[in-house]
């Protein structure tokens, strides 16, 4: 057990009563669906209904119970992070670091000059902490065009000549990014105690890096320790938003979350340290049998890696804090949906894996939530267009819903599903240092509100891709893991209308049937309609590079970092910290 960790007894007791929360909230949300829809009696279309509104529901319970003790944790406890995470406070901030680590980042067909500057300023700066001697960089290549091979060649030959570092480029991607990464342990592994994994666009500062190290070193048992991942601040308003959102979920969800995952956390692929031998040893997955989607290469290679790591005995630990830790967020809808149906993909290939012989239950707890992430897409756009049809085949024949139930279960689901947000906004208002990190009460008020807006029409955008992305996976024949634009740019009303026209096409259809219904249609698909509906113009607007850029001097969804720019950020030359500074001043 990890030096002043709770017991297993403890962390069993904490899991058993989450457990019981979340399912007896589950059986009362269908419960009081089950009796919204009593009136005019029961019907077959009432148990579609209500069978599919169970299955999403548990997604939601798990968030809001994360948000909950979240909340308890910070209104009631010194320090929460402690309380829940004791290795992070335990590690002394000065201790000699006797072991070697790698510093590994895995590119495709990325920008060049961006990843090997990004590993150029860690470097430099574990080297200025006086530690350099115990770090080396590889940049871990599949890059298989040949103008950006040639370019990071060219990247590597001035690393090389500024730190300690290692380029090796595959002539063939085979096992994607865990291919990528066995390929290091395999013949470079036995050379060092750690690796710290980073993505392309992964930012990491070194004092961040080095906490980890020590965190490893003082706790033998530690197979991975995953840092919260907070986005970096950006002048695209499709990230800005929706960064805005994953930080404020993701600090309820990650810190509710630890307290009783415990040694059986998640890892998520990338800025994150791990034990080289024993994921040498243990880690490595097996190619699937049969041909893709679901056989093959395993995509999602992060999730299987830590149940592998925790079956082995080793503790996967999430430090559930911001602190030196960033990525960077696609910056337009096309971007991140074409991300999201990548990340489908790889989860969907867990039904084969969830139940290899072995694992813990809080393994494949893990594994299952990553599949109802995706899951639970087909059964939103079922319930909603079930209940666009009920509207259209009953018009003049009584309500759907109780007229007062019906709107209490409406209201519950959009607060369930906001609730890790809303409670970190509260913790946020509730704290003065805090309100004006993130531009103040007002602005931060107003950003809020932005981002539960955005949310609300990009929840059945990415639902409908999900959905017929999933319909289509039994013709699929091949798995791709390709580079991602990652730049601001305008999307073009063409390619926006190319990409999103299916969703256009429902919104539309959807809009019109509703509006020929009843309000009582219209109060309950008005959300999914209007999104569906304003893809292409949302598409188009959120990714205006003007419109970014007034959004980032007015501080519209300002992060914390855009207050106080920390040295690794500001370093990087981030054209959204320049212009917070012009406001500044």
């Amino acid at each position: 057990m990890a030096a002043g960790a709770v017991s297993a007894a403890a962390i069993t007791g904490r899991r058993r009563v989450y457990a019981l929360v979340c399912a007896a909230s589950t059986l009362a949300m269908v419960a009081l669906m089950a009796a919204a829809l009593m009136p005019g009696g029961f019907v077959a279309s009432d148990l579609a209904i209500l069978l599919l509104f169970a299955f999403t529901v548990p997604w939601s319970v798990i968030g809001f119970w994360n948000a909950v003790i979240f909340l308890v944790l910070r209104m009631a406890t010194p320090d929460a992070v402690a309380a829940v995470a004791p290795f992070a406070r335990l590690a002394r901030p000065d201790a000699p670091i006797a072991g070697r680590t790698a510093i590994l980042i895995c590119v495709r067909n990325e920008d060049p000059a961006r990843a090997f500057a990004a590993v150029g300023r860690l470097m430099e700066g574990l080297a200025g902490a006086g530690w350099g001697e115990r770090f080396h960089a590889f940049v871990l290549s599949d890059t298989d065009r040949p103008d950006i091979a040639a370019a990071e060649e060219a990247e590597a030959r001035h690393l090389a000549a500024r730190c300690p570092s290692t380029y090796r480029r595959r002539t063939s991607n085979e096992g994607f990014k865990a291919g990528n990464i066995r390929d290091f342990c395999l013949r470079w592994g036995g050379d060092y105690q750690f690796m710290v994994t980073l993505d392309a666009d992964s930012i990491m500062a070194p004092d961040a890096v080095l906490r980890l190290v020590r965190i490893m070193e003082a706790e033998p048992t530690f197979g991975i320790v995953q840092t919260l991942v907070a986005g970096m601040p950006s002048t695209s308003l499709f990230a800005r938003l929706f960064q805005l959102g994953m930080r404020l979920g993701m600090r309820s969800y990650t810190l509710g979350s630890s307290a009783w995952q415990a040694d059986c956390g998640p890892y998520w692929g990338h800025n994150a340290i791990i034990r080289v031998e024993p994921f040498t040893r243990h880690c490595h997955i097996p190619r699937l049998s049969g041909s893709p989607p679901f056989g093959g290469d395993v995509l999602s290679h992060d999730q299987i890696e830590a149940a592998l790591m925790r079956r082995a005995g080793f503790e996967v630990r999430v430090l559930p804090e911001e602190g030196g830790s960033w990525e960077a967020n696609p910056p337009t809808l096309v971007e991140f949906v074409r991300r999201d149906l990548r990340w489908c993909l790889g989860n969907m290939q867990y039904v084969r894996l969830v139940g290899m012989r072995g694992l813990l239950p809080g393994s494949r707890f893990h594994l299952l939530l990553a599949m109802l992430m995706f899951f639970g897409a087909p059964a939103w756009a079922a319930l909603f267009a079930l209940i666009v049809w009920r509207s259209a085949a009953g018009a003049g024949q009584g309500p759907i819903f109780d007229p007062t139930l019906g709107p209490v279960v409406l209201a519950t689901m959009i607060f369930l599903v906001f609730s890790p947000k809303i409670a970190t906004a509260i913790d946020v208002l509730a704290r003065p240092a805090e309100r004006r990190s993130f531009g103040g009460a007002l602005r931060f008020t107003l950003g809020l509100a932005a981002e539960l807006l955005f949310s609300l029409l990009l929840f059945p955008i990415t639902t409908l891709a999900h959905t017929v992305f999933m319909l289509g996976l039994p013709l699929r024949r091949r798995s791709t893991w390709t580079g991602q634009v990652r730049d601001d740019h305008a999307v073009p009303w063409l390619l926006a209308l190319r990409a999103l026209w299916f969703q256009t096409l429902m919104g539309v259809v959807a809009t019109v049937v509703l509006l020929a219904s009843s309000w009582e249609a219209l109060t309950y698909g008005q959300f999914g309609a209007a999104g569906m509906l304003l893809a292409v113009p949302f598409a188009v607007a959120t990714s205006l590079p003007w419109l970014g850029r007034a959004a980032t001097r007015f501080g519209l969804g300002r992060l914390p970092e855009e207050t106080t720019p920390p040295p690794a950020l500001a370093a990087a030359g981030l054209p959204a910290l320049t212009l917070a500074a012009e406001r500044r001043e």
